[in-house]
């Protein structure tokens, strides 16, 4: 059963792959083979505006290499409006279903001094996806073989106001958003608050987990990073040395019963990655 089928009614487990150096696609293969059970792999697209293969190209060497289901990460920031089309009709054609629109980090974040294009922006990206999917362009003009992607939607469990984040997820779904993936989640009550009024709405929330390397990644992610909030009693357990899939893992034990899955950001720890899903998989059997 593929992501598609158990998105909604089983539980899921997906991750995402560290950087691949160059075309260096092996050492990425071997990395994504090493994971225990994933249901999906996430193929970021030139985070920080920094060089990395072609997020669609590696997807469908993933895909096809390993039978897993992915989804590629597909920025506005580098694509005209005719090139994201061409790039999705592309897409499809290499077997790819799932598809993450986000805006993408400024060019000036990374090292060249490239323009960035924006000619579309997540929402009208999200709406674009599903008219595809009926068989039009951007004009409404029909064309032969209409797409079949489903969409992925970011959201947070823990803002200063969160009744934005419900309306940023409100205009997702307007747009045609199918399922939503969480920024990294630290706070069990907050994150079973944000999964019982996401449940109106009718659409599968995979909850995110990033295991705490340490005191001062933490420090950091709950001072700097919008969306992230970490409580003070695993901010103690960062200073005590406990370590962060063990946190990650306590974590899930307490929401598990009640989301429709995780997804692993290790940053290619696949170690850390492995101990949370056979935990996971131990838990729901």
């Amino acid at each position: 059963m593929g992501l598609k089928e158990k998105l909604g009614k089983q539980f899921v487990i997906t991750t995402e792959l560290g950087p691949t150096e160059g075309t260096d696609v092996r050492t990425t293969l071997e990395k994504a083979r090493s994971y225990i059970k994933l249901d999906g792999i996430n193929i970021h697209d030139c985070p920080m505006a920094r060089l990395r293969i072609n997020s669609i190209a590696l997807a469908h060497i993933v895909q096809s290499e390993l039978g897993i289901d992915t989804i590629p990460h597909f920025t506005c920031r580098d694509r005209s409006l005719l090139g994201t089309q061409a790039d999705l009709l592309g897409a499809h054609a290499l077997g790819i279903r799932f598809i993450l629109p986000t805006t993408g980090d400024p060019p000036h974040h990374g090292p060249f001094q490239s323009s960035a294009v924006y000619d579309l922006n997540t929402m009208s990206l999200i709406k674009l996806i599903k008219d595809m999917n009926k068989g039009l362009d951007v004009t409404g003009k029909e064309f032969k073989g209409p797409t079949d992607f489903m969409v992925s939607g970011t959201t947070s469990t823990t803002a200063t106001n969160m009744e934005a984040v419900y309306s940023r997820v409100e205009r997702k779904i307007e747009a045609g958003v199918d399922f939503f993936q969480t920024q990294p989640c630290y706070d069990a009550e907050k994150t079973l608050a944000f999964v019982e009024r996401m449940r109106g709405y009718g659409k599968p929330v995979i909850i995110g987990l990033m295991p705490l390397k340490g005191v001062k990644m933490a420090e950091y992610m709950n001072d700097h990073v919008e969306g992230i909030e970490i409580p003070d009693d695993v901010m103690a357990k960062i200073r005590e040395g406990v370590p962060g899939a063990k946190i990650a893992c306590e974590f899930v034990e307490k929401v598990y019963k009640q989301i429709d899955g995780i997804h692993i950001m290790a940053l290619g720890d696949v170690k850390a990655s492995n101990e949370i899903i056979e935990h996971t998989l131990s838990l729901i059997g």
